[in-house]
């Protein structure tokens, strides 16, 4: 008997042996393994947006050779080969691990799965992409023989009442398309071969799917977006088309591309009826940011500590853009921005800080790679959603200090620009989007044929008779953002949606331009904890619905432009 239990006893503490010990605990694993890669990513990440804040400030060479050497090592850490191989296999246990372990794990996917390529890949990449880029900055177009840059050409194309004279302009704006679309084309390839060995469709497909969209969803939202502003902007333009074509002495029916300020016909032309820069012109410089920040103090968003940090007004070297950025995520949120008192800075400072107060109200326990915006689509729908404000009566009788009977006189021309703008930049999202991921599917089809015919459709513009040349590949996007722009529209579609849960949420009766935002504390509140906090802790289609109540869509934004 007692040999019999002694047996018992030790086959049962060999299956324990078997079946426990030998079992991998995968959530320890994943914690293992994160706790090395995210301390140095922080460590590298660290060091990078130090250093390029510096160089944005000075502007000097060696500064910029230094970012350049520190964004080098932080894409190192995504293509290690032996790392991403271990994230795979943990990740091939997604059931046995925690819910804010496997989001994280699959933020780091992403970034590895980019990334896996050999070295003379990356290279081939790297250098096609250069050597357009370098087309693009040594460039000048030419008008008789004669070289000008493109800002000059920007400038003689607004001032021209002269068609002929537009047209001209308008062509040699683009003839860097000639120049640069053999070698964007043959990039194109090259990026596709690089897909496809990843497992990819194409580059567009890679591209989607990295960013975190489902192709089908993402096609979708714009099919839907096309359909619901198609009316708009067909009457929009028609009334658009009969005011300015006077001043070139044609027909509306007449209105050609080079009859609008924009080469590519995606921001609205200046309106002969109204400035918004009146609104500003007479404040210091100072007061812009303060009026930017008493907005935010309003609704319980502080940014003292943003601006103390941030560099606010020209000086030589400088960058001459504005931008923001979080240096550690871990609070230290600051912008660069070159105010002066114009409506464009007004909304750049509204902008900018959006996208600050997003950084700084994270919730600092969570993962290091997951305090980031859900999407960049929806930092940038928050800092769309603050910077429209520069255009809107409500705040420039409330903030700005503008008279009341003023601002009633122009509200109509107010309103109608922004509209404009909103229209015409949405069908300019879709020819991109249309475009670019036709482009990937087939490089070798007749893309300058494809490309007007988007243009026609989306836009409206009457295609060049006879043009056969490589108008879509002046476009710097191609090269230095691609499959990229769909998210600026996304953007324009999360604030229109934010903006009607917003109205919602203070029982705000009447138009949603009349909603005066400083007298509702609570939107503080709502934006921390339903769109700050949560950072990147779940995809953005969930996001979106937590924030909003329902998923992602067109019909905002089409609502507020009929």
């Amino acid at each position: 008997m007692r040999y019999f239990m002694v047996l018992m006893l030790t086959l049962a503490l060999l299956l324990f042996f078997i079946t426990g010990c030998g079992k991998v605990n995968w959530q320890e694993k994943a914690d293992a393994f994160l706790a090395k890669y995210l301390d140095e990513y922080a460590k590298l990440e660290l060091v990078y947006t130090t250093i390029s804040w510096k160089a944005s400030n000075t502007g000097a060479a060696e500064d910029f050779a230094a970012s350049a050497t520190a964004e080098i090592d932080l894409r190192k850490l995504h293509s290690h080969p032996q790392r991403y191989k271990e994230l795979t296999e943990i990740l091939a246990h997604a059931g046995e691990l925690q819910p804010l372990t496997l989001r994280s794990l699959k933020v780091a996917e992403l970034a590895f799965k980019g990334n896996q390529l050999s070295p003379e890949m990356i290279e081939k990449l790297s250098k096609g992409a250069s050597d357009i880029q370098q087309t693009f900055n040594t460039f000048r177009g030419k008008i008789d023989g004669q070289e000008y840059s493109n800002n000059e050409l920007l400038e003689m194309l607004a001032k021209s009442t002269n068609s002929a004279e537009r047209q001209k302009t308008w062509e040699a704006l683009k003839q860097t398309g000639e120049a640069v679309a053999p070698k964007l084309i043959a990039l194109a390839k090259v990026r596709n071969e690089a897909a496809v060995t990843l497992g990819f469709k194409n580059y567009w497909d890679m591209q989607v799917r990295l960013q975190e969209h489902d192709p089908d969803q993402l096609v979708a939202i714009f099919a839907e977006l096309e359909k619901t502003t198609d009316e708009p902007f067909r009457q929009m333009k028609a009334k658009l088309d009969s005011e300015i074509a006077p001043k070139f002495k044609v027909k509306a029916e007449a209105m050609m591309p080079w009859h609008y300020d924009n080469p590519f016909f995606q921001d609205a032309p200046p309106s002969d009826k109204l400035n918004l820069d009146d609104f500003y012109k007479d404040k210091p410089k100072e007061e812009i940011i303060q009026l930017a920040q008493k907005l935010y103090s309003d609704i319980d968003l502080q940014t003292g500590d943003i601006v103390s940090r941030s560099d606010l007004y020209e000086r030589p070297g400088k960058d001459q853009h504005a931008f923001s950025t979080s240096i550690d995520r871990k609070g230290d949120c600051r912008i660069l921005v070159n105010i002066k008192p114009t409506a464009e800075w007004m909304d750049t400072c509204l902008h900018e800080l959006g996208h600050a107060v997003y950084s700084k109200y994270h919730d600092f326990t969570m993962p290091f790679n997951l305090r980031d915006a859900a999407h960049a689509f929806t930092t940038e729908g928050i800092a769309q959603l603050f910077g429209a404000l520069s255009k809107n009566p409500t705040w420039i009788v409330a903030y700005a200090g503008i008279d009341p009977e003023k601002v009633k006189l122009a509200e109509g021309n107010i309103l109608e620009q922004r509209r404009r703008e909103q229209l015409i930049f949405a069908r300019w999202g879709l020819v991109m989007l249309n475009f670019e991921k036709a482009l990937y599917e087939n490089p070798d089809q007749d893309l300058n044929k494809l490309w007007y015919d988007y243009v026609e459709r989306f836009q409206l513009l009457t295609r060049p008779q006879d043009r056969n040349l490589a108008d879509w590949a002046a476009k710097p996007h191609f090269t230095i953002a691609p499959v990229y722009y769909h998210n600026y529209i996304l953007g324009e579609l999360f604030a229109a949606q934010l903006r009607a849960t917003l109205v919602k949420l203070a029982n705000h009766q009447g138009p949603t331009f009349t909603m005066n935002y400083g007298a509702h504390k609570e939107f503080g509140d709502f934006l921390k904890k339903k769109v700050f906090e949560p950072g990147a802790s779940y995809a953005w289609p969930e996001f979106v619905k937590n924030a909003t109540g329902e998923p992602l869509t067109a019909q905002y934004f089409a609502g507020e432009l009929k």
